[in-house]
């Protein structure tokens, strides 16, 4: 079957398994005549549309529910649905705990979802939806990525596996996840659905030819490198696939059938069972080729085509180890160079804190925000690191157990080399400051090389400011549809020279707000009808877009500072 056969043959199932639970015992159909002349605090039927977010056009056959599907129906031929939250018309069968329908408040609302095969399925595609008033559910249609892989020899019929990344934002900076993965069909197709608007890189698995003659006989093994669409050769040069809402992108793959040739690479200085190894194509880190460790000869082995590679091991435990080394393989197999491993980083941590009397740590040491050394684990304290770069390791650091009675320091133990952004989350205050040197931890990466034993100094401080505003500009019957509980969204996001941490909250509009323990700062205030759930904040090229939105505002140590905020326009 082709891919678009494919793709009508699951769309009819999808439809089909909406349709049967709609048919389910306790099931709930459109009310055939609407109440008139009840009054508002009387009536239970939610009606509305269910409409093409893109080109407005009317869906028919949508699946209209509540959260928590006791009341359900299906959108007529022209689009539109009616929904009785009358307590005798609700589905038995539904999930307990949902929200009840209030049927004797003029103050009745109730958040309605639609859904329907084609459409995206994440997330809630609805609005709050009250009687006497009609409401409009806006469906994205999904985006499809469809294609084909082929083989550079004939009667080749190797099942592949596909890899589809999506950059996404994390803690404020983009990067690319992987996000689903599927394996070829016989005829080498393959398809992603249920996709939303957005960016996606797409490559293969490498794959060892499935003839298992040069196995047998012991001759030359062929197998197909990994390839990223368009014709690169590793994820760093990838074409980006840039979707929009309903479109359909034909993504072919042409995999080239290559040689591969035996690889060991001798491993000193570890005596475990495993290791966990990855294999970067001309240095660049991303995923495709695989070796594997074998612990009996203390070696990594496994085949790769020609090229050069950096191949890095890290075994994990008590005492974790690593090691890097690059090689080439050009023809007959590659023995050697060694890999010798070493043990991961040491960090330790000097946090100075200066707190008042009031919230001053249990050692006593603080008067009147003198600033002290206070050394030695804190509960009020946390420490992580998070790799920096895309396909990052993760991290396996430990905090050092106290050598004897009298060590109170702070040391993170088994850090492997490479970059990170160092995370520090005080339960108590806020971090003023983090530096290693003249580097800034709180904008910058840090980066540990091998056999590195660095300090980071942390100041941390509790006198924080606050915030107080109105939000106006808001527009009431587009919030009626579009939020559920009518906020405004605010949010203040750090401009990159100072120690500022962003933020959100949610507030009604037309109203005097005050938000307090906020990070004294510059920051940029905006606010906004809907979450803006992936902001990149902390991506300085993706804000330019909002800099000539919101307003800047410098937040004074210890000090209020008011603002007044109009609603930013969705685009």
């Amino acid at each position: 079957m082709s891919a678009l056969g494919h793709f009508v043959a699951s769309h009819k199932i999808r439809e089909a398994a909406l349709l049967s639970l709609l048919l389910a015992p306790g099931s709930i159909w459109p009310a055939s005549v609407r109440a008139q002349g009840q009054p508002l605090s009387q009536r239970t039927t939610i009606s509305g549309m269910v409409v093409n977010a893109i080109t407005l056009a009317p869906i028919p056959r949508a699946l209209v529910s509540t959260p928590d599907s006791r009341y359900a129906t299906l959108s007529d031929s022209s689009g539109r649905f009616e929904l009785d939250l009358s307590p005798e018309n609700a589905n038995s069968t539904a999930t307990p705990g949902g929200p009840t329908p209030l049927t004797s408040s003029d103050q009745l609302r109730i958040w309605v979802n639609a859904r329907k095969p084609g459409f995206l399925a994440v997330g809630e595609q609805g609005a709050l939806a009250s009687p006497g008033k009609d409401v409009t559910l806006a469906l994205t249609p999904e985006a499809l990525i469809i294609g084909r892989v082929t083989f550079s020899t004939p009667d080749t019929t190797t099942h592949v596996n596909v890899q589809l990344f999506t950059k996404q934002v994390q803690d404020g900076l983009p990067r690319w996840l992987m996000q689903h993965s599927t394996m070829t069909n016989s005829a080498g197709e393959f398809r992603f659905a249920d996709l939303s608007p957005g960016e996606y890189r797409l490559g293969t698995n490498e794959s060892m030819d499935n003839d298992p003659g040069p196995m047998i006989s012991r001759t030359q093994v062929y197998g197909f490198p990994p390839l990223y669409f368009a014709g690169a050769a590793d994820f760093a040069s990838a074409t980006n696939i840039e979707l929009s809402a309903g479109q359909t992108v034909q993504a072919d793959i042409p995999l080239v059938r290559q040689p591969y040739y035996s690889v060991k690479i001798p491993v000193n200085g570890y005596s475990g069972s495993g290791l966990n190894i990855q294999v970067s194509s001309q240095g660049r880190r991303g995923p495709g080729y695989s070796l594997g460790f074998n612990a009996s000869e203390n070696k990594i082995e496994g085949m790769l085509p020609n090229g050069n590679y950096v191949v890095t091991a890290t075994g994990y435990g008590e005492n974790s180890v690593s090691g890097t080394t690059s090689i080439r393989v050009a023809g007959p197999g590659v023995d050697g160079p060694a890999l010798t491993m070493a043990p991961n980083n040491r960090i330790a941590l000097n946090v100075r804190e200066e707190f008042t009397p009031a919230n001053a740590g249990p050692s006593g040491r603080l008067n009147n925000l003198r600033s002290s050394d206070v050394r030695g684990p804190r509960p009020h304290l946390q420490v992580n690191f998070e790799p920096a770069d895309d396909f990052g390791q993760g991290v396996p650091a430990t905090l050092r157990p106290p050598t004897g009675s009298n060590d109170d320091s702070i040391v993170l133990e088994n850090l492997p080399p490479g970059r990170y952004w160092l995370r520090l989350i005080p339960l108590r205050g806020y971090v003023a400051s983090a530096t290693m040197g003249t580097i800034d931890l709180l904008h910058q990466p840090l980066v540990v090389s091998a056999g590195s034993a660095a300090t980071i100094e942390v100041m941390l401080r509790d006198d924080f400011s606050s915030v107080e505003g109105i939000v106006t500009g808001w527009n009431t019957e587009n919030a009626t549809e579009q939020s559920n509980f009518q906020n405004a969204w605010i949010y203040l996001v750090p401009l990159p020279d100072g120690p500022g941490q962003f933020q959100q909250f949610g507030s009604p509009p037309n109203e005097t707000f005050t938000f307090g323990n906020i990070v004294p700062g510059n920051y940029r205030v905006m606010a906004f009808s809907q979450a803006h759930q992936n902001l990149p904040y902390r991506d300085p090229e993706a804000m330019k877009t909002y800099e000539s939105k919101g307003q800047v505002i410098h937040l004074v140590a210890g000090q209020k500072t008011n603002v007044q905020l109009q609603i930013i326009p969705e685009e």
